[in-house]
């Protein structure tokens, strides 16, 4: 029996704490103090944590979910996210001194199933022989949840779950188009007042399907590009979005790298090379309000982009379109680069495109342009 989470109400009030897990147990001891000065969200209020370490989300519009914005020099000894609706929400971080260099694995598309397990497996070897410091995974973690039934869906969202335990270093996710549940409702047979439907599921399983965190003096923000029209996904961040993101990065100095990280990419080319598609199951293109959008890049990706300030953009990374891609522009400072397909390789005949993972270095601040690294061509 699932656990339904309270998600979005006024009258929801978020409170707890955040404290110096000195000794790295997962919960707080005796002696153990209260961290102030660290962020703390619920999708809509960004707030900081008092002299104590607490904190209080007071009336909110946001949801129930609550997370840390991790600071720099910290890491996690429990969960990132807490639901409030079981009552304050307590915190812990312990110590973690940054190395000068590090690195990190950006991986998508896993499409977990009973069938493709054994490629996410693999994926989990290469991060265990890699030892990056954390990895990015931008959706379309499970096999399909759009068209299916709440038995089917629950099923590969619980082999994901079961698969992500196994990860020895922290495993960063947001959501794909296949993560929204029982949208395609002639398909999936499933009602929109399903307490689960749409982004429920997510959020159930994994939590905040967009939210922020820091390492190595860089401001990492994951974001959901995946919005839903009725029956259909399309590639947009939302308003509710849009100003969380304001008010996260205003917590950041100005001169702070920030990554961004999502399924659908702000920009692509693969679009090009996969040709205008105008039928099922997925249209190049959407209507969205009378104005016709192309439907697998983000359609406000210029506004998303002023807001962070390209100066301070050194890389946004996407997913979805199962390719390894680099796109950069004389004039612009920011690097648009998708992954290819944990799942398999895509394409086919001259451009085959391999299955495979990027691993980025960073050195003094500054990212390098990653090494591609192949998931063996089998099943």
């Amino acid at each position: 029996m699932l656990t339904i989470l309270a998600l979005a109400a006024s009258t929801v009030i978020g409170s707890g704490t955040v404290y110096l897990d000195r000794n790295a147990n997962g919960k707080r001891d005796a002696g153990e103090p209260g961290l102030p000065g660290v962020v703390v969200s619920d999708q809509v209020n960004v707030v900081r944590t008092g002299a104590d370490g607490q904190f209080t989300l007071a009336n909110s519009a946001g949801t129930a979910l609550v997370f840390v914005s991790v600071p720099s020099g910290y890491r996690l000894t429990g969960s990132f996210w807490r639901n409030t609706a079981d009552g304050a929400a307590e915190f812990g971080l312990a110590p973690a001194p940054v190395p000068a260099q590090f690195s990190f694995v950006h991986a998508s598309d896993t499409h977990i199933s009973a069938a493709s397990v054994n490629r996410t497996a693999r994926f989990r070897a290469l991060v265990d022989s890699i030892r990056p410091s954390f990895v990015l995974l931008t959706g379309d973690l499970v096999r399909d949840a759009l068209r299916v039934g709440e038995a089917e869906a629950t099923g590969y969202y619980e082999l994901f779950q079961t698969q992500a335990t196994q990860f020895t270093v922290p495993l960063w996710t947001v959501p794909g188009n296949h993560e929204n549940f029982g949208i395609e409702r002639t398909k999936s047979g499933v009602s929109a007042t399903h307490p689960l439907y749409g982004r429920a599921m997510y959020h159930h399983y994994r939590g905040p399907d967009y939210y922020s965190f820091n390492f190595g003096g860089i401001h990492f923000v994951g974001l959901n590009s995946v919005d839903i029209d009725d029956q259909s996904y399309y590639g947009h961040v939302d308003s509710t979005q849009v100003e969380w993101l304001k008010r996260d990065l205003a917590m950041i100095a100005p001169t702070m790298p920030v990554v961004t990280f999502n399924h659908i990419p702000f920009f692509t080319a693969v679009e090009s090379i996969n040709g205008f598609m105008d039928g099922p199951p997925a249209p190049s293109t959407i209507t969205i309000g009378g104005k016709t959008n192309f439907r697998h890049t983000v359609s406000n990706a210029k506004d998303i982009l002023a807001i962070i300030g390209l100066p301070r953009l050194p890389m946004a990374l996407g997913g979805h379109m199962h390719v390894r891609e680099q796109l950069r522009y004389d004039g612009v400072p920011t690097r648009f680069n998708q992954t290819a397909a944990v799942v398999g390789p895509s394409g086919e005949g001259a451009l085959r495109f391999p299955s495979g993972i990027t691993v980025y270095r960073v050195r003094a601040g500054k990212i390098d342009d990653g090494t591609f690294v192949r998931i063996a061509d089998v099943p």
